[in-house]
């Protein structure tokens, strides 16, 4: 599989899932990948007819991209995910690389204030990613191959105060995920792990913009180097490694003032 992605872009024959089939930063890698087949899986829109997806498949045609299939995909709705991810995997698998490309930033004030708004963050951050996550892992090892690409973030390696709902979900998706690709260790499975720090789109859009910022296709271009690699962490952009090395020194009575 590594020696696939090592083809990527010169008429490689990579097979990718988008489970996030709108995700900035989903398209952005299966742009750079430009596999032989990719997957779209998204909620459908309510004003559109099926998954609503043409621009987002029109782009990856015009990046190169061969066959680009949809699904439709509510990360949400966890019951559905096992017969979701087998009936993907029996028509247009076996895939080499999945990648979790959804979630919620939410509103921490109103978490503040409302226990389901607060339950809605971390069920699909966290809970619906863990459901994704052990599926999609049966049926990888059932292969006996492929990648899955996690997305945590800076947020959960110490939760501020200012984000702590967005950051604890984060916190709980970091330790899980790295715990299941030690699971993971000689099946032949793999998992990346994705930290970025802050990123320039559409769900950070109402956020002030923090040091060492990124865009959907820098974490792209970071995420597929690291898969051709093959790492099982990447840090966006590296620096952030050492700045959070540091940061967990920091008193908590200045840190409880950190901005998000």
């Amino acid at each position: 599989m590594l020696a696939r992605l090592h083809r990527c872009g010169t008429g490689g024959t990579v097979n990718l899932l988008v489970l996030g089939g709108r995700s900035e930063i989903g398209l952005a890698i299966a742009k750079r990948l430009a596999p032989e087949k990719v997957v779209l899986a998204a909620r459908p829109r309510p004003d559109q007819p099926g998954t609503g997806l043409d621009a987002e498949e029109q782009e990856l045609r015009t990046a190169g991209a061969g066959t680009v299939a949809r699904a439709e995909f509510d990360a949400d709705a966890v019951g559905e995910h096992e017969e979701l991810l087998t009936g993907l995997s029996q028509r247009h698998g076996p895939f080499d690389v999945v990648v979790l490309a959804f979630g919620i930033l939410g509103d921490q004030e109103r978490a503040e204030r409302e226990a389901e708004h607060a339950l809605a963050i971390t069920h699909t951050d966290y809970v619906a990613q863990i459901s994704v996550l052990t599926h999609l892992a049966k049926l990888l090892r059932a292969q006996g191959s492929g990648t899955m690409v996690v997305f945590s973030s800076v947020a959960g390696i110490r939760v501020r105060r200012a984000n702590y709902v967005y950051g604890a979900a984060k916190a709980g998706l970091d330790g899980f995920a790295n715990g299941l690709a030690d699971a993971l260790h000689g099946s032949g499975v793999r998992l990346l792990l994705v930290r970025p720090g802050y990123v320039h789109g559409r769900m950070a859009a109402a956020v002030d913009p923090a040091p060492f910022s990124s865009t959907p296709d820098q974490v792209a271009a970071a995420t597929v180097t690291a898969l051709r690699k093959g790492k099982r962490l990447v840090w966006v952009p590296p620096v952030l490694r050492l700045v959070f090395g540091m940061l967990r020194f920091v008193p908590q009575s200045i840190w409880r003032r950190m901005p998000r």
